[in-house]
Order: C-alpha cells, then structure tokens, then sequence
C-alpha cells in the first residue's frame, strides 16, 4: 500500500508517551459499541464482505511506540477480521520505530490532522487519544471538522479522548460528520474515590468547562451527589454502587447506555446536555 503524498503534516508534536494498555477502554468501547459500523457495509455504501474493500481504522498521534495500534488492530480483528490499521504520527522518527512492526492490516505512515492514508482510503474510525491535550480550546471544533471530513461517509465515527498514565480514568467525545454525538466517562472503578476524579482526564473540549454554571460541572456535582447516595452498595463492590449511581443520574440526564456498559466502569451522555455554554 502507498501513502498519498503531502505537501505539509498538520499540526504539533505531541509529547508521544504511550504504554501497553493505555487505550483498552476506549477500544473496547468502541469493539462493542460500534460493532456494526466495522462489520459494514462502509459508510459510503461500500460493502465489506469477502473480497471487497476492507474497513479502515486511523489510530492518529499513536506516539513514541506503536503499541496502541497494534492493539487497536488485535481488538477490531474480533469483530471484522479484515479491518484494516493505520497508524498516523507527525514525528517522522517515530514512523521510521513503529514501520519494523508493520504486519497485514497494520500501517504505519507520517501525517497529521491531513490523515494522509494509503491508496486514498477513507476510514471508518478515527482515533485521537490524548492528542489534543496540548491545542487550545479555540483549536478544537477546527480539528474536529477537518478530521470529521476524512470520515468515510455519514456514518463514520471520529473518537477524541483523554486517559490517564495507565489507562485506569478516561473520558471522550464520539462524533460523526455531523458534529459530537456523545461523551463517555470510562474508570477502573477500585481506584475511584468519586465520579468528578475523572474531571482531570476531560478532553480539551471540556476540561476548562468543569466551573460552576457549566453543563459538565453541574453533571459531575450530581454524579458525586448520586455517588454519595449509593455508598451502601459499595459494600457489595465498587461495581454495585456505580450502577447504582448511574441509574440514579439517568434519571436526571440524558444517558444513552445501560447496565451493560455500566458494568464496565462506562456511562455515556449525549453531548447537547454537557457541551460548554455558548458553543
């Protein structure tokens, strides 16, 4: 496969730290969530059966390692064994690191915000994880456009989050061609004292958004109010009483997942009720 050439990478350096496991909530996520959209037929109307065009999945900024990539390409493979990976990173030397462990179905190939893929593809799913950290606000929506425009079609799916160290507390926002559709809050629940720890790990979008009269912060004040409420069933596990916190939230806010994903540590709210006032 052949990169299409570029004049100019879009975009910053990021600090490229990365580890084994880093991403494996919002992959998950993303496996089972949108497992249809990787099983096809593409966005576009293309199918993606045997012997057709297979699905491509952008993990962009994958950083100074290429094992978020190779991990995203183990966990989609469970749900389409064609799906095809492209890892996109600015850093010329970090491309160069990552190409020895290119394998079938894993790409790797300088570029930015541009996502300059093989043989003109258009992906299904792009996947920004911690690459936005260090734009301003003012930067986001821009980014967000141009990468919702390499979408294969209305249905494709760009994915913008921020984790922890160690992946133990993530937060994204899914969004397609048509703007953010959802934000979900992702933790290892044993290491969770309340709900608002996940505020630090809020993507760029939202994270100066956690002050009073802001949707995000009034969400986070009611989650620790129904977290608070549900210390009972933290006798039970950490588990129980997060289900039971959620439930409680759901109530009050727009939740879009159920006890199924709430199991995993995961709850998911419609972007309209917590996005920054004024835009």
């Amino acid at each position: 496969m052949k990169a299409r050439p570029t004049a100019r990478s879009i975009g910053n350096v990021t600090r490229g730290t990365t580890g084994p496991n880093r991403l494996r909530r919002m992959d998950r996520w993303i496996a089972a969530v949108h497992a249809p959209l990787l099983r096809g037929p593409l966005p576009d109307g293309t199918p993606t059966g045997v012997g057709a065009r297979p699905p491509v999945a952008v993990d962009l900024g994958f950083g100074a390692a290429p094992w978020t990539a190779i991990e995203l390409l183990h966990r989609l493979r469970k749900v389409h064994p064609g799906v095809h990976v492209v890892g996109v990173e600015i850093d010329p030397g970090r491309v160069a690191t990552a190409r020895p462990y290119e394998r079938d179905g894993l790409t790797f190939v300088r570029g930015g915000f541009e996502v300059p893929l093989p043989d003109g593809a258009r992906p299904v799913l792009i996947r920004a994880a911690n690459v936005l950290r260090q734009y301003g606000e003012d930067e986001v929506a821009p980014v967000w456009d141009r990468l919702c425009g390499r979408l294969a079609g209305p249905g494709g799916l760009l994915v913008d989050g921020t984790c922890d160290e160690i992946g133990r507390r993530h937060v994204w926002v899914a969004l397609g061609p048509e703007g953010p559709r959802t934000v979900t809050f992702a933790a290892r629940l044993a290491s969770l004292a309340t709900p608002s720890d996940l505020a630090e790990r809020l993507p760029k979008a939202l994270i100066h958004r956690n002050v009073p009269g802001e949707p995000v912060h009034a969400f986070l004040r009611d989650f620790d109010r129904a977290w608070a409420a549900a210390a009972p069933y933290g006798a039970l596990s950490a588990r129980q009483r997060w289900m039971r916190a959620v439930e409680a939230v759901a109530g009050e806010w727009p939740v879009t997942d159920g006890p199924r994903r709430w199991r995993q540590g995961e709850v998911t709210v419609e972007w309209w009720a917590l996005a920054p006032r004024g835009g």
